[in-house]
């Protein structure tokens, strides 16, 4: 082949080697409308194009190329001053301002070495960016292992923009693996604003937010009770559908606990596992541990099967490990397994079940009856000729770990069969059911029976009419509602003070009890009845259908005296009136306020107002005000997540008792987004048990896209700020 002649620099002319040419030896060369076609396929026999202001060499064996060459092959593609196609080995050495694309990530550097159909070979004095975390860095030399694979040496590796990153890490060997989306750093030192903050022989790191097996980075908080302390997981990634977490966790003034956490999923199957062992509590002198477990599987078409285990080693390990399995409101801790089938319109259930009471230290908790075991079925059909009905039974064993305790059988069942009448403008609803039980005792309260039972039916007839009529709604067309109902039940008196009472309370009074035909949940108690409820609703529904506001007004009328009771008896001609107003006022502001009014007491029985403002994306501002006078509760509750200057965020909530003038929970804490990290520093004040607290104190920098380093507050922040968003994370309107 003779030597071409050089083109002119202002003229950039497309050399192509013709077909012609390939079939003289080049297979590897094809023609530029044939390569364009076959950019992104991967298979062997991907052609490459070549272009450059002059070419020299022979086809058969090597092309040189100089002065803005660009070779192409598939999604790879090199372009330099010089370069070297060299045929039988299909290899490129290029060298002088070396710019390389391959799968959208970036390279640059001064020489190059590439196997086009491998992807092996090497560039020296690199920089390079992947486009898959928008990660980037530089290095000595950056070795390609295969397509998906390169190794990065003696450099470094960030996700922050511009040439002097705000964070980086520096290591001998940056092992970099897109199939298995890792990344793997050798003897390895993290800087942020060039101070080292972490030194480590080996480190991994995902390139995107795929879960992989690896060393967790450390976590480091602090509590009154406990002190400092240092959390070092371990993360084994078993299967796209298994993981498993150890995490041993170092408390500065207790000692040395290993916690374990296991989670499966499978096809019909679901479950976790987690527990936590602290040998000898240098406080306590004692063994602590605490363990919970949940599964769930599907067994046969129909059959079912789960647990829920949860144990804890004594009554203060709510209070002295706050931030673990249990919390300060988990005093009552659940063993649950049940097995359960269901058919096309009955379903059945076995289980057992009992509690393991954590006392508290100053106000003694009742232990409830265990059930040991407990049988029910459901059954039920709509429409059946214009019938709805179902039927409810239960047969169960309660026992009591204190043998003074009445304890026996109970079985009921509990028919009911209804008439739904609905139209457009009206329904009305006529029911009948009849609630008949059974006692077996053991241990019958002095001068009771040990056998026991009564049979109860209900009459009951729910009824309403629904008006509509065009509305606007601050600017907005809108439907709006009138929608007057009324619930009236009969129930004959039957005296139950002889019978046990195992799971009963009386209901707090709210809409959905206002439609019960019942005054109590459990079915020791039948409330005798002759009530009659009246309620008028009003809505505001746009043309899509979502409801914008809501006033609903409610109150129960008894036409005769309540004699079941749970303690005092009551004699009253109504209950309290209820007042609900819900609202979304306008895309960033909403209300929702329940108010239960005692006209006897001329006072709010119950009260419930809160109002959110949502201006924009991370920056909410709850307030709430809450008032139960049966249990003495007072309380004013704000949180907030609001910016006050460029880049930092407030975080906040104070739940403030009136009637004790104190704090009786607190969160405080800030949160600085930078372009690619986050810190944030948040305070906790929560109560675990009545009269105790306990404080905990939450550091974290956030590398985006390597890891989070320090204690995390985030479901702390979740949990207390309703509307709270993450400040790295694309905004949600």
């Amino acid at each position: 082949m003779n030597r071409s002649p050089a083109f002119p620099p202002s003229q950039r002319l497309l050399r192509i080697l013709t077909a012609a040419i390939a079939a003289a030896s080049m297979p590897t060369l094809a023609s530029a409308q044939t390569a364009a076609k076959s950019s992104l396929a991967k298979d062997k026999d991907q052609p490459a194009t070549i272009s450059a202001e002059q070419m020299t060499g022979r086809p058969d064996r090597e092309v040189h190329l100089e002065r803005d060459v660009e070779i192409t092959r598939g999604s790879t593609v090199i372009n330099a001053d010089r370069a070297t196609y060299r045929v039988p080995e299909d290899q490129v050495e290029a060298e002088g301002h070396i710019r390389m694309r391959r799968d959208g990530d970036r390279y640059t550097g001064d020489e190059l070495k590439l196997k086009m159909e491998a992807q092996e070979g090497y560039v020296l004095h690199p920089t390079y960016r992947l486009e898959k975390n928008n990660a980037q860095g530089k290095a000595e030399r950056l070795d390609f292992e295969g397509e998906d694979r390169a190794s990065v040496i003696e450099g470094s590796y960030s996700t922050c923009e511009g040439p002097d990153p705000d964070w980086y890490l520096k290591s001998s060997k940056l092992d970099l693996d897109a199939e298995r989306d890792e990344g793997y750093a050798h003897r390895t030192t993290v800087y942020f604003k060039d101070v080292p903050i972490l030194l480590a022989p080996g480190m991994s790191f995902p390139l995107s937010d795929a879960r992989k097996t690896g060393l967790l980075p450390p976590t480091i908080g602090t509590t009154n009770k406990g002190g400092l302390e240092l959390t070092l997981p371990y993360y084994f990634n078993i299967a796209p559908n298994r993981d498993f977490t150890l995490y041993p966790k170092l408390y500065a003034r207790r000692g040395l606990q290993l916690g374990a956490e296991a989670r499966y999923l499978g096809q019909g199957y679901a479950g976790e596992t987690r527990a936590e062992v602290l040998q000898n509590d240098q406080i306590t002198k004692t063994n602590r541990y605490a363990i919970s477990s949940t599964h769930s599987q599907t067994l046969a078409p129909g059959w079912s099967f789960g647990w829920n285990v949860n144990s804890a080693s004594d009554n203060d390990y709510p209070s002295d490990f706050s931030r673990t399995i249990t919390t300060a409101s988990q005093r009552l801790l659940l063993r649950d397994v049940a097995l359960n089938y269901g058919a096309s319109f009955w379903n059945a259930t076995l289980r057992t079940s009992n509690f393991q009471v954590l006392q508290d230290p100053v106000v003694p908790i009742t232990h409830p009856y265990d059930r040991m075991p407990q049988l029910s079925v459901h059954a039920g059909r709509l429409d059946v000729n214009g019938y709805d009905w179902t039927a409810d039974s239960e047969l169960t064993r309660f026992t009591h770990p204190n043998s003074g305790f009445v304890q026996g059988d109970r079985f009921f069942v509990n028919p009911r069969i209804a008439y739904p009448i609905i139209q457009p403008g009206y329904f009305f609803t006529p029911k009948l059911s009849l609630h008949a039980t059974k006692y077996s005792l053991q241990n019958p309260t002095p001068g009771a029976s040990s056998d026991l039972s009564r049979v109860l039916p209900t009459i009951s007839m729910d009824g309403g009419l629904i008006f509509e009529r065009d509305a606007s709604f601050f600017g907005n067309a809108m439907t709006q509602t009138l929608e007057p109902r009324l619930f009236y039940v009969y129930t004959p008196y039957r005296d139950q003070s002889a019978f046990p009472n195992f799971d009963t309370a009386e209901a707090d009074l709210s809409f959905a009890q206002l439609f019960s035909e019942n005054r109590f949940v459990g079915n020791d108690r039948i409330s005798d009845a002759n009530q009659l409820t009246a309620a008028m609703i009003t809505r505001y529904i746009e043309p899509t259908g979502a409801e914008r506001m809501r006033f609903a007004i409610g109150q129960r009328f008894y036409f005769s005296e309540q004699k079941v009771n749970l303690g005092q008896a009551r004699n009253e001609s109504r209950s309290d009136l209820l007042l609900s107003l819900y609202g979304q006022i306008s895309p960033k502001l909403s209300i929702d306020n329940n108010v239960q009014y005692s006209q006897s007491l001329h006072s709010m029985s119950r009260a419930n107002y809160g109002v959110r403002w949502q201006p924009k994306p991370k920056s909410v501002l709850n307030l709430q005000y809450r008032r139960d006078r049966v249990n003495k509760l007072e309380q004013m509750e704000m949180s907030a997540q609001w910016p006050f200057a460029s880049r930092w965020y407030g975080v906040a909530r104070v739940n403030y008792s009136l009637p004790e003038s104190k704090v009786a929970e607190g969160l405080l804490g800030v949160e600085y987004k930078a372009d690619c990290w986050v810190f944030r520093t948040v305070g906790q004040r929560i109560p675990t048990a009545t009269g105790e607290v306990t404080t905990a104190l939450f550091f974290q920098l956030e590398l985006n896209g390597l890891t989070r380093l320090g204690s995390n507050p985030l479901d702390a922040l979740r949990a207390s700020i309703p509307g709270y968003q993450m400040v790295n994370q694309p905004s949600n309107p």
